[in-house]
This record gives structure tokens, sequence and C-alpha cells, in this order.
């Protein structure tokens, strides 16, 4: 899991005073909302790196034409009581084979990393109070795996060879 320090990311969003940028033009590691790209992805150069910032209220299936143009797919945690994310991330990796970076940001905090690197999640931006040491230990605690599966590996733990 890749832990994003976000004053040395180098994917970027493309704001204005008000709020994300509706004209826009084409830089590498852009990190755009879900509207910004349909606005723009006609005229987007297919060597430049792009990514999209989708919320997690959105059908992910609306992305999946977008897949392989796509670097990184941000989906975010507004609470991190929702955990409509998970299951976005597993749809990307598990129905779409989407291999770029999938990111976790908003709300996230050291308890979820287990299930977010269980869901295909594997760069979050944790919340600025949590403790990147901690999260990386909480990684560690199941080590010899979980009973049910996962993105890696669909079978249950009786099925597994």
């Amino acid at each position: 899991m890749k832990f994003i320090d976000t004053h040395h990311d180098q994917w970027h969003t493309i704001t204005g005073e008000d709020g994300p940028m509706v004209t826009l033009t084409p830089a590498p590691y852009s990190l755009l909302t879900f509207t910004q790209w349909h606005a723009i992805r006609a005229q987007w150069p297919d060597h430049m790196p792009v990514g999209v910032s989708f919320g997690n209220d959105g059908e992910i299936e609306t992305l999946k034409d977008d897949l392989p143009r796509l670097s990184i797919v941000a989906l975010h945690f507004p609470k991190w009581v929702d955990g409509r994310a998970y299951s976005q991330a597993r749809i990307l990796r598990s129905r779409y084979r989407f291999t770029g970076e999938v990111r976790a940001t908003g709300e996230v905090l050291v308890d979820m990393m287990p299930l977010l690197k269980r869901t295909g999640f594997d760069a979050v931006v944790l919340r600025a109070d949590q403790d990147r040491a901690a999260a990386e230990r909480t990684l560690t605690f199941f080590a010899a795996g979980h009973y049910q599966g996962d993105v890696e590996d669909n079978h249950p733990a009786f099925a597994r060879s």
C-alpha cells in the first residue's frame, strides 16, 4: 500500500477560485473531477497521464469505457462510516480489471487499512490526524490471511489450493 504525501504528490487537481475549472488545458498528471474529464476527454492526448477523482455516490460503471485511458481513479470517503467506495474499488479491480492506481481519499482512517487493501485500493491519503506508522502496522495484523475471498483471490479459504 502506498501512502500519499499530498505535499509531494505528482498528481494535481485543477481548480479555480470557485471550485473545479470547467475550461482546461491538458497537462500531465492531472487529477480531474468526473465532470471535468467528460468535458475534455475527447481532446485529451492518449499518451498523457490523467486520473479521475470519483465521488462515492456515482455509478462506477460510467467510467468503464474510459478506464484504459486512466492512470488513477481516486475514490472518496466523505465519512469513514460510508463504505460505498469499497464497492467501487472492488468493481474496478474484479469486474473491469483496472490495473491503474486506485486511491482512497477523504476521511481515511488507520482502522480502514486492511479492508482498503482487500477491496483493491493500492494508495491512500490518510486524514491529517492519522498516523502513517500505525496504518502500516494494521496491514500486518492478518498475515495468515482471511477466510473470505478478496480482489486478489476471490475464493474462500477452504477452496484455495
